[in-house]
């Protein structure tokens, strides 16, 4: 009995394990090896393996956002460079178009060739959050951009590496050549490179499991634990019934879903039809990141411990229309969409499907600099409540999974000082199971720059459901140097001077149930 056509699930558990363990390894050298406090302290990079044909076998449990879409940059690499694609090419792509997510999520893919050089056999991608790419603002996080131009410099498969050879100039001439751009190309290409030491790790432990237990089996076991997933996910879909919720957002774009339960096919269509159309502001998501939310959606649902890939894709048909907000055309700006109009997403899906309350809802990205400095976090907050489980307090919710950067490393990097860091107390909703609290964070800052608030939820309270509470929307605030206030809006760019503090209250999740 050949050992490819069947199904032997003791080597189901170990190559599950031995993927992900890959995309693990990827992970700890991107995470050594980058120059950002980006991705080396906030860990806002994902790293993942794929089949031949550019589909998901496994990831390290990284940014849901990243992991979700990453499967549409390498297929598009594959439908766009083909038969020209080398050994030893590594390319780069942030296409929002293109499988991208938003202009500074960098992702770098690699083939895996077989020992002959002849065939691809896998791809490896790794995708880092630039901590600058350019844009009308430092950070590449503009609150106002209008066209995709005006978030930074857009790579779509470009050649990063040419049989061996990294093209430093070429990668250099394009950071720079641009209407507006990148604000520091040395950081850029530093973390390129760990990008590509990460995709080679990805590389070298797969050739390892070719060579232990031949192709045919590795990629044969590909395949089972992509099948695996799908009926993962059919399981999941069992216990599921139809649904619809509308989701308003503070700038009145709204979400509307409708979830169907096929149970004879345990298949869902998840349809996006009389959502908002595309918008003049930056909070349209591009179609990737609309299918990252919906993967991740139903991969929480999934009691059994497996990676997410694209088998788990296979029994969920999703509808988006061309030209609303979940699915933008071109050069539509895009940069909230990835983290702001992603949690909607993933909210209005839950709420369709009546399991959990609101989370905060919010990446809450808060950027600052200037031409020396650039910095880029998003904060915690409280997550929403569900049918047997309370919200928690303070923390990153649903479709980023990033840390902050410790206070000390902050402090040495930056002329910022964190003045205060605590939960909001009461701003979770109450209810049978009440929703986790937001948080309060103080930043003081030490030298003239900019910063800029991407938000949502300072209007329209995070959803309780089941006669629960809705959280707490957050506030986002400026206490001057001699003592006055500003208040702002969910989105916006201010100039800060030495002694001003930015203060960000962060929303709370909802409750789930009548207080008892």
């Amino acid at each position: 009995m050949s050992t490819t056509s069947q199904l032997d699930p003791i080597r189901l558990e170990i190559f599950k394990n031995l993927f992900q363990f890959n995309a693990e390894q990827m992970g700890i050298v991107l995470q050594n090896t980058a120059a950002s406090v980006n991705i080396k302290e906030r860990l806002d990079f994902s790293c993942a393996i794929f089949d031949a044909s550019g589909l998901l076998v496994a990831n390290a449990p990284h940014i849901p956002v990243h992991l979700g879409s990453m499967s549409e940059s390498v297929r598009s690499l594959i439908n766009d460079k083909g038969d020209t694609i080398k050994a030893g090419n590594v390319y780069l792509s942030n296409n929002p178009y293109n499988g991208g997510t938003h202009l500074p999520d960098v992702t770098a893919i690699t083939p895996v060739f077989d020992t002959n050089e002849k065939q691809i056999i896998f791809y490896v991608a790794s995708r880092g959050h630039q901590s600058d790419i350019g844009g009308i603002t430092p950070g590449s996080m503009p609150p106002h951009s209008t066209t995709v131009e005006e978030e930074g410099i857009l790579f779509d498969n470009f050649l990063l590496v040419e049989q061996g050879n990294f093209r430093e100039i070429e990668t250099k001439q394009l950071l720079l050549n641009h209407i507006y751009p990148a604000r520091n190309p040395d950081q850029n290409i530093a973390d390129f490179k760990a990008q590509i030491a990460a995709n080679e790790r990805g590389v070298q432990e797969l050739n390892k499991m070719v060579l232990q237990y031949r192709l045919e089996t590795v990629q044969a076991y590909m395949k089972f634990v992509q099948e695996n997933a799908e009926e993962a996910v059919r399981k999941a879909i069992d216990v599921l019934k139809d649904g619809a919720f509308i989701y308003e957002m503070d700038n009145h774009a709204k979400i509307q879903v409708k979830v169907t339960i096929n149970k004879i096919n345990r298949s869902a269509i998840i349809d996006f039809t009389g959502t908002s159309g595309q918008l003049n502001s930056n909070f349209n998501a591009p179609k990737a990141v609309t299918q990252a939310a919906v993967l991740y959606v139903f991969r929480t649902l999934v009691d059994d411990n497996i990676p997410l890939n694209a088998g788990c894709l296979k029994p969920l048909e999703i509808i988006i229309p061309e030209g609303c907000m979940l699915n933008p055309i071109y050069p539509a700006a895009v940069v909230a969409g990835n983290v702001e109009t992603s949690q909607t997403i993933v909210d209005a899906i839950y709420g369709a499907l009546g399991v959990m309350a609101a989370s905060q809802g919010t990446m809450n990205n808060f950027t600052f600099g200037n031409e020396r400095y650039q910095y880029y976090e998003t904060i915690c907050g409280g997550s929403g409540a569900g049918i047997n489980f309370h919200g928690t307090d303070g923390v990153h919710t649903h479709m980023t999974n990033s840390r902050l950067t410790d206070p000390e490393v902050l402090e040495t990097r930056y002329p910022v000082q964190i003045e205060s860091f605590c939960l909001r107390a009461d701003s979770g909703g109450k209810g049978e199971y009440s929703g986790g609290n937001g948080v309060i964070r103080r930043i003081k800052f030490l030298e003239p720059m900019t910063a800029n608030i991407l938000s949502n939820h300072r209007l329209i309270p995070p959803f309780g459901l089941n006669g629960g509470e809705g959280g707490k929307v957050g506030r986002n605030w400026i206490k001057r140097q001699n003592g006055t206030e500003e208040y702002l809006d969910s989105t916006a760019t201010v100039e800060m001077q030495p002694g001003d503090v930015f203060v960000i209250e962060t929303p709370g999740g909802g409750g789930f149930g009548k207080s008892l």
